[in-house]
């Protein structure tokens, strides 16, 4: 039966082309021989794809799109109705197939693609919950192969995250988001010891489970109210712990328990915040509800009690929480009994843009059931990470809220230092907790009687700062000036550095020239792309060479990533899971790319001796050929604003897509001209940085210390003619 082609939009076709919007705007005005709309209306028309291909083609434009891209535009253009779940199995099975076998399925004839995807998606279907058993249809031969490259060139997690979108947009859920990694690492650090068995009763996508899962834990149990996301989970974690026992279940966890009964090591969970219909009037009398019942504003309490219900004596829960439930006068009473029981041992406070919501300053309880006969614990560990990024006593960091294309608001966090001040300030109180110091302005322990005020404010900023009076005025005197000095220096040079002048205006008019993308210049030989290995294709490498679990040790290198671009730091990642020698690793000379366009900061830079050797994180690495590119004419082109622009995409997460950047073809002594332009520009934002630093941590080191009472303000600092304020104690 013939089969009528699909129709696409003019921003589609800018993704497969690899060119931006207004390209394609351009196209339709200026030749005659663009296919004419075939659909839509006026505002938005539609084109038929095949024409738009052999168009495309016959102009030299070969696709540009990632393989991650292509089964996103194929799902749009082929996808059924009936939603992704047998999509969602048929990735878990192609994920345990050699790239080879991927690559044959891929180049079936569309009855023999469908059979075979049909097989081996009813052989994997037991494993996944709740998922459906729809047939394949010939329709969807297209999103099949579209599947199999993706899972072969980019892994399975990279097809789950393509078809949690899908489904997501298609339903009415509205919400879910992905803990970022860093962050699901450092709850899963938070938990002491070794952990064997782990529930998550919000999962979502599984993000937590798998940071414990690669911290040795086998038991895993998920819960999610959204079947795509249990069903995403599940295949997701037995993708990235094939060894683990993964028990994901669908439903609400407050209302409908899926583990009754069960008692496991640790709870990891970021719970759903401000839902007023939580169950409030039917769960009354819960036996959970140790602490006092929840009030019908405070659901984050009541996914504090689930989670401690569910824990062995002894057993530690770590939640992430929206910081106003800190100090909420209507959840004080439980706060108070949680306090006193000695069932919360810390809150942390994280930097904005940690997670969504990005503006909010999110908080981290680690919470323990106490253990019958056990110790008694007589304090709370506070820690404010925040105050890292915000220009506190001591601090160096800051944070640079941004708007975003598409209005979202993103912050740069410093991952190394904010997991850093946790783990160091946890650690430090779990092994002696009446001994433990603290770090001014940073980390105290309170006392439980002291908490036990009318309000229970829980609040960490209030309580670490109340610390600061016990800093020392001559440490602090000698820090103020260590910071001064390297101030001054670092503006000298900055001065000197903006002071060069090596370029001229282009005349009346600005340049032009012709351009090629990444992948035209990747298939001519001028350069190399390289990504993350995937899991999967790791496990792949191993298994090939006989190796197995207990073979496997967590690589040593460290790893780049995308925040190291962004703050201009060296690579300050650690590997999330086993690497082999296939994965790759940063040369000097390396452009390299982030791969999400947010927040502030450079998108590019050239990789130095402090790079090489490091592991790819959420980066691209293009390896130019230097007889045929300049590598900083390179970085300078490809992280420009309107590149990195036109090949973005999504809409609250931009992920760039590699081969879509385009590159001004030019000779290579040009390149070197622009090359040396462009490194100067680097130098020039890296001085500004260190000076906006050390002003940053000068300015909150004096302000500090004036108002912590560590320094005073000298006598010739007082305006002539001032009159001392009279009442109160004076020094003077």
């Amino acid at each position: 039966m013939p089969q009528t082609s699909a129709q696409v939009t003019a921003a589609e076709i800018s993704r497969i082309a690899g060119v931006t919007r207004a390209t394609v705007s351009n196209w339709r005005r200026r030749h005659d021989d663009f296919p004419a709309p075939s659909g839509g209306t006026d505002s938005s028309p539609l084109y038929d794809l095949e024409s738009v291909r052999a168009w495309l083609t016959s102009r030299g434009h070969a696709s540009a799109a990632s393989p991650s891209e292509e089964l996103r535009t194929t799902l749009r253009l082929h996808g059924q109705g009936g939603g992704t779940s047998d999509l969602l199995v048929l990735v878990l099975a192609a994920a345990a197939l050699p790239s080879d076998e991927l690559t044959a399925a891929t180049r079936l004839p569309d009855a023999d693609l469908v059979a075979r995807a049909q097989r081996e998606a009813s052989a994997a279907a037991d494993a996944v919950p709740a998922a459906d058993t729809v047939p394949f249809t010939a329709g969807e031969a297209a999103v099949l192969r579209a599947l199999y490259a993706c899972v072969r060139d980019e892994g399975g997690q990279a097809a789950l995250r393509v078809l949690a979108e899908r489904e997501l947009e298609d339903s009415a859920a509205s919400g879910a988001y992905t803990t970022p990694a860093p962050l699901a690492d450092l709850l899963a650090h938070l938990v002491p010891g070794a952990p064997a068995r782990v529930l998550d009763p919000a999962c979502g996508s599984g993000t937590l489970l798998a940071a414990v899962a690669l911290r040795g834990a086998r038991e895993l149990y998920g819960q999610d109210m959204l079947p795509v996301q249990a069903r995403r989970s599940a295949v997701s974690l037995m993708l990235t712990a094939p060894e683990a026992t993964v028990t994901v279940r669908t439903d609400d966890s407050l209302r409908a328990d899926a583990f009754p009964g069960l008692l496991v090591d640790a709870v990891l969970c970021s719970p759903p915040f401000g839902v007023r219909d939580w169950g409030h009037d039917e769960l009354a009398y819960d036996p959970r509800w140790a602490y006092g019942v929840p009030p019908r504003a405070e659901s984050e309490l009541a996914w504090v009690q689930h989670a401690l219900a569910h824990l062995t004596p002894g057993g530690h829960a770590v939640l992430i929480l929206p910081p106003a439930m800190a100090g909420r006068a209507s959840g004080r009473r439980i706060r108070a009994e949680l306090v006193r029981s000695g069932a919360l041992r810390a809150v942390i406070a994280l930097p904005p843009g940690a997670a969504v919501p990005l503006h909010v300053g999110l908080q981290i309880w680690v919470l323990q059931r106490p253990e019958p006969g056990g110790p008694e614990r007589k304090s709370v560990l506070f820690v404010d990470t925040a105050a890292d990024h915000q220009g506190p006593v001591g601090s160096g960091g800051t944070t640079a809220g941004a708007r975003t294309r598409g209005g979202s608001r993103s912050a740069s966090v410093d991952w190394e230092e904010t997991t850093a001040r946790a783990l160091g300030a946890w650690r430090a109180f779990t092994e002696s907790p009446d001994t433990f110091e603290g770090e001014p302005g940073i980390a105290h322990a309170a006392g439980v009687v002291d908490l036990l005020d009318d309000v229970v404010d829980l609040t960490p900023a209030r309580l670490v700062r109340a610390s600061r009076a016990d800093i020392d005025p001559a440490e602090l005197s000698a820090d103020v000036d260590a910071t001064r000095r390297n101030l001054v220096e670092a503006a000298k040079t900055l001065a000197r550095t903006a002071g060069h002048e090596g370029w001229s205006a282009a005349g009346a008019t600005a340049r032009e020239w012709r351009t090629a993308t990444a992948s035209d210049l990747m298939r001519g030989g001028a350069l190399t792309l390289l990504r993350p290995l995937p899991e999967t294709a790791r496990t792949r490498a191993q298994a090939a060479r006989g190796e197995t679990g207990e073979d496997k040790k967590p690589e040593t290198r460290p790893v780049l990533t995308h925040g190291d671009i962004a703050s201009g730091s060296g690579p300050t990642g650690a590997p999330t899971g086993p690497y082999d020698d296939t994965a790759p690793v940063i040369a000097v000379g390396d452009v390299l790319v982030r791969a999400v366009a947010s927040g502030e900061g450079p998108m590019a830079r050239v990789a130095g001796e402090e790079d090489a050797g490091a592991l790819l994180g959420h980066v691209h690495l293009f390896r130019p050929d230097p007889a045929r590119l300049d590598p900083w004419f390179l970085a300078g082109f490809l992280g420009a604003e309107e590149n990195i622009a036109g090949a973005s995409t999504g809409s609250t997460i931009l992920t760039v897509s590699p081969g879509r950047l385009r590159v001004p073809l030019l000779p290579l002594e040009e390149q070197r001209r622009y090359g040396e332009a462009f490194r100067h520009v680097h130098e020039l934002r890296a001085e500004a940085r260190r000076a906006t630093r050390l002003a940053e941590e000068t300015a909150g080191l004096l302000s500090g210390g004036l108002t912590g009472g560590q320094l005073l303000p000298s006598r010739a600092t007082e305006p002539e003619g001032a009159v001392p304020i009279q009442g109160g104690d004076s020094p003077h």
